[in-house]
């Protein structure tokens, strides 16, 4: 690996023991290649989650921009919702 940083990490006992354990039964040649594969790992996971803030920003200002919030009749919508997903079961038949 020509471009690599080094980095030191405080892990827990277990965590270091976990570690040990994975190099020693030959799953992984080092230790490093655990952590960089769980950095994948938690970058995929925080690019997503970013995404996931993102879309609910946006949805956010969506809501804010359409205008003053309006009383729902809650048990209608669901009422409402029934007898639609009952019309489409219906229809399926």
């Amino acid at each position: 690996m020509s471009n690599v940083s080094k980095v030191s990490i405080a892990v827990t006992p277990q965590q270091a023991e976990l570690l040990r354990d994975a190099v020693e039964s030959g799953a992984y040649a080092s230790s490093s290649e655990i952590v960089r594969e769980a950095m994948r790992d938690w970058s995929a996971k925080w690019a997503s989650r970013k995404n996931d803030i993102q879309d609910l920003r946006e949805l956010w200002a969506q809501g804010k921009a359409s205008g003053t919030a309006k009383a729902v009749d809650l048990e209608a919508t669901h009422e409402t919702a029934r007898q639609k997903l009952n019309a489409a079961r219906n229809h399926g038949d």
